[in-house]
């Protein structure tokens, strides 16, 4: 479900911004640049793809402790990445629309075509190695084999509801109320990230345990069967925390949950 969630929201971003482009294009009569930005749009991808086999193919020469170190720093790491893209929608998503329109213009009317593809290039590079970094936590932190199918899924929906929008199919569809909806459900994930990176750094002994397990609930909803797999995935459950865990969570959930409420009202 994690997964499926990043891909999506991360696709449907991209395709946004690829489909602002064309229209844009399209409306000032530029329709023979269309395959600058759609070369972009391929080397973005393709770049992403190598990007995705070396951090994987680094990730398999780590054991032990180094293992434990290498999972907790690349879940803190997602955590982050994650909030950051929270807060700059919230607080540039209403320009995004008109901050493309203007580079584009300007590349055109100077007639710098690399930078026109450049600016194609590194979006779709952005968001390919921001969806790498979470798919890798949220692998990390599901073994669930559905999280790959899950990660195809929300890429296949997110194309096919860009292609929707453009062609005026979805108008009913509120790209606002999408963003809210999943930036609600990407807090409580990397809040998620953020407890499950505390623990395996814990269990690097980089990070003090205090008290091991806070509660133990695996007996009602255990973190490794079919439904409590779905809540680690998605909400970070935990059938046993530890106190820091608990704490990172809490703290989490509040201050971003505070800055994202404030900065709702800016957002598109």
């Amino acid at each position: 479900m994690a997964a499926l969630l990043i891909t999506l929201r991360e696709t449907l971003e991209a395709s946004l911004i690829v489909g602002i482009m064309l229209a844009f294009l399209s409306r000032t009569q530029n329709r023979d640049r269309n395959p600058i930005i759609w070369a972009g749009v391929a080397a973005g991808i393709l770049t992403s793809v190598i990007a995705g086999f070396i951090i994987m193919q680094f990730a398999g020469g780590f054991e032990g402790r180094s293992e434990k170190i290498y999972e907790g720093v690349t879940m803190l790491v997602a955590g982050g990445l994650i909030t950051w893209m929270i807060i700059w929608l919230a607080l540039n998503g209403k320009y995004m629309k008109e901050g493309i329109e203007k580079k584009m213009h300007l590349h055109l009317e100077t007639g710098a075509l690399i930078s026109l593809f450049l600016l194609v290039y590194t979006s779709i590079l952005r968001e390919g190695i921001e969806t790498v970094i979470f798919l890798q936590a949220a692998f990390m932190q599901s073994e669930d084999a559905t999280t790959h199918l899950g990660a195809i899924a929300g890429m296949v929906l997110a194309v096919g509801a860009a292609w929707l929008l453009f062609r005026g199919m979805m108008t009913w569809f509120s790209l606002s109320r999408f963003f809210q909806f999943t930036g609600v459900l990407l807090m409580f994930f990397a809040a998620g990230l953020i407890a499950h990176g505390v623990h395996e750094l814990q269990e690097a002994y980089l990070i003090p345990i205090f008290i091991e397990h806070v509660w133990d609930v695996n007996h009602l909803i255990n973190e490794k069967g079919t439904f409590g797999g779905l809540l680690k995935g998605v909400f970070g459950y935990n059938g046993n925390p530890s106190l820091i865990e608990v704490l990172s969570y809490i703290l989490y959930l509040s201050g971003v949950g505070f800055l994202w409420k404030r900065m709702r009202g800016k957002s598109f």
